[in-house]
């Protein structure tokens, strides 16, 4: 076989594995039955979703809400922590370094059970702010790691032009590498945003009573059987996702 026919095979089916699950996740949000054979098509978990399906929303508010704040506190950290650790001079710098990879390649129920112990040991109640606490901790390495990269295309003779041209080291951080390194920070809040909502292991370990986020209540709804709802919620998400990365690749397109 030619291979170029053949890595277009490749790809081809690499897609339908990718695909067909979440294809099949919104079709069956429209069937009119609860059993996984489609009998018609509905809108009836659409409203069932949106009328009586209280503790669903509640479940994916908290979501939202701690992976905004989670994803916003871990991209400014990781912003000027990256920013530290590229032009920063000190004592230490290479064992930050190591110690910053460490939560990318640590298993996440390791980092669920520690988190979970050391909130027990200074006494702080489970609820949505240890949630938040763990979002943080664990977003923060890649959004590090994401600005870090883009700084290494950064050209220095910009900052000694600010410099040059009378700036404090306060102004060329506002005015000059945080501009210019604003598509990676952006990349880095998306990424911990995504990381944040879709978080499950950790998010189990450090939840306390009332503060349910979406993935699990999706689980704990699954464990007496798949309800359409799931489908219809998730169909949502996924068509918000695919309408916010639209407006950001036009918006970034305009802006950079």
């Amino acid at each position: 076989m030619n291979p170029g026919k053949f890595s277009r095979l490749i790809t081809f089916l690499i897609l339908i594995f990718f695909y067909i699950p979440i294809a099949v996740v919104v079709l069956f949000s429209f069937n009119a039955s609860k059993s996984p054979v489609w009998v018609g098509f509905s809108l009836l978990w659409y409203k069932e979703l949106f009328t009586n399906s209280y503790s669903i929303w509640k479940a994916f508010w908290n979501s939202i809400i701690v992976a905004i704040s989670a994803s916003f506190v871990a991209t400014a950290l990781g912003a000027f922590g990256a920013i530290g650790l590229y032009w920063g001079k000190f004592k230490g710098k290479d064992y930050i370094w190591i110690i910053s990879y460490l939560p990318l390649i640590i298993p996440d129920i390791i980092i669920g059970v520690s988190l979970l112990i050391f909130f027990v040991f200074i006494k702080l109640r489970l609820s949505l702010f240890t949630i938040f606490i763990a979002h943080v901790t664990f977003s923060l390495p890649y959004a590090l790691m994401i600005v870090f990269s883009r700084l290494q295309d950064f050209e220095y003779s910009i900052i000694e032009a600010a410099y040059d041209l009378g700036a404090t080291e306060e102004i060329a951080l506002f005015k000059v590498i945080i501009p210019i390194s604003f598509p990676g920070i952006l990349a880095a809040f998306f990424m911990s945003l995504t990381l944040s909502i879709d978080d499950f292991v950790i998010t189990f370990f450090v939840a306390g009573p009332g503060s349910t986020t979406l993935p699990l209540k999706i689980y704990s709804m699954i464990r007496f059987g798949i309800s359409p709802t799931i489908n219809a919620i998730s169909t949502l998400m996924l068509a918000g996702t695919i309408v916010i990365s639209v407006f950001m690749r036009k918006y970034l397109k305009y802006i950079f």
